[in-house]
């Protein structure tokens, strides 16, 4: 059996102009990550990322603790879907930015919405693929990692998203489970499935050990 590692990014710039930035904290994040691995004398045969720059940083902080360069393919079916969008398409009107306790949760319950519209087809929002096609993109990037054979150790850089999507993929959840999946990944969080020639197997879900100590606490954050 292979192993699968899938990282949900560090924390970004949430509502900030650009929120495809880490924090110095998501930095941290990412780069204690790396230290935990190599610790416990982790490998890695071969790595993917999406093409977003929180991606790119995130793998650059793992690295930077691990030790080591991590050379990785950048797959396009790994990105993000677009929260902006998604809001927009069931919500046209004037939003507040997300700065405070209760524009936070309304954006979060807007974009729970917003998910299950589009997952359903309800939905087209601006500039997005449709959800079969962001489906079909995470699919493709499983698929890949089987293709390259037992018995490797991969990981996967990307978001909520894909990850929560291939988890459901896996497990072959409804789409309301895949939304309530999403939304309670944490920052750098790992997800581990173990994999055969033919498929996946979910191992575990958003585990975040090398944060497990009184002084880290601090560091796990959702956004």
């Amino acid at each position: 059996m292979g192993s699968l590692y899938l990282v949900r990014h560090g924390q970004a710039s949430f509502g900030a102009a650009d929120y495809d930035q880490l924090s110095p904290t998501g930095h941290e994040q990412c780069r204690l990550l790396g230290a935990w691995w190599r610790e416990r004398g982790q490998r890695f045969d071969a790595v993917f990322t999406g093409t977003l720059k929180r991606h790119a940083q995130s793998l650059a902080g793992i690295a930077e603790g691990f030790g080591e360069d991590l050379p990785a393919v950048a797959m396009p079916g790994l990105n993000e879907y677009d929260s902006e969008a998604i809001v927009r398409a069931i919500h046209p009107g004037p939003l507040a930015k997300p700065t405070d306790a209760e524009t936070v949760k309304q954006h979060f319950r807007l974009l729970r919405t917003g998910l299950l519209a589009w997952m359903r087809g309800e939905v087209a929002p601006a500039g997005m693929p449709t959800h079969a096609e962001f489906a079909s993109g995470v699919a493709d990037a499983l698929a890949r990692v089987l293709a390259g054979g037992a018995g490797r150790q991969v990981l996967i850089v990307s978001s909520g998203g894909p990850i929560s999507t291939a988890v459901g993929q896996v497990l072959a959840c409804p789409a309301e489970s895949v939304v309530e999946l999403n939304l309670r990944l944490r920052n750098a969080a790992v997800t581990e499935f173990a994999f055969n020639p033919k498929r996946h197997h979910l191992v575990s879900f958003n585990t975040l050990a090398h944060l497990d100590h009184p002084a880290q606490r601090g560091l796990i954050t959702h956004a």
